[in-house]
């Protein structure tokens, strides 16, 4: 087993997830409760790296990434380091490719919720975020949760989108489906044989627990 592989791909997902949440959660409920006249294109944007290839995704953010981009001279004029080959961009493609994942548990969960809910909570004077926090939230949380788990099993397997922008530097972005890929091209097929049940493992408890939260938000 990879085990600096292992540990970078944990980092990565819990690093993807928690910044999706903060992220996803907010521009669900935008949508969900604020729709606008172009929110079908915007959906239709935000869902586009399921359905795209990883190369393609992965090549059109290895130009955004590339120093002599505006994205690229601007982030190492700040941090003093390259975006292309590095984690920083590793995680922002990551943020990028796992959105959706993230972003359509959450969106459903919140459609979802009886209206009739919200309209008691204004009438009985609660603000938006009062309503958010107390009503919204606590009624939709399987759905939220769904996408945390989706998210984070879906950057534990990215191998397209990481190879791409991230190459295969050990300890900086060789992730732990990169590691499989090294370990088939080395014949190290006992090592292999281990890192993908790993991944098939996390991939399958990922699944279960959002079926399992979806069946109680059902309820």
């Amino acid at each position: 087993m990879d085990w600096a592989a292992l540990s970078l791909s944990l980092k990565l997902a819990g690093l993807t997830t928690a910044c999706l949440l903060l992220l996803g959660v907010p521009l669900a409920a935008w949508l969900a409760f604020r729709p606008r006249r172009f929110s079908p294109l915007l959906e239709a944007m935000l869902a586009l790296p399921m359905v795209l290839p990883p190369t393609v995704l992965g090549y059109y953010l290895l130009v955004a990434f590339a120093p002599d981009s505006w994205l690229g001279r601007g982030f190492e004029a700040l941090v003093g380091s390259r975006l292309a080959f590095s984690f920083a961009g590793l995680w922002l493609g990551s943020m990028i490719y796992s959105l959706p994942f993230a972003l359509a548990p959450t969106l459903a969960a919140f459609r979802g919720l009886d209206r009739t809910l919200l309209e008691a909570a204004a009438t009985l004077g609660a603000g938006p975020l009062r309503t958010f926090f107390r009503v919204v939230l606590p009624s939709a949380w399987p759905g939220v949760l769904a996408g945390a788990v989706l998210a984070f099993a879906h950057t534990m397997g990215e191998f397209g989108v990481v190879l791409m922008i991230g190459g295969n530097l050990p300890s900086e972005t060789r992730t732990l489906s990169i590691s499989l890929y090294d370990q088939m091209q080395s014949l190290d097929y006992d090592g292999a044989s281990h890192t993908a049940l790993l991944l098939l493992a996390i991939s399958f408890l990922a699944l279960s627990v959002t079926h399992g939260f979806g069946r109680r938000g059902a309820r």
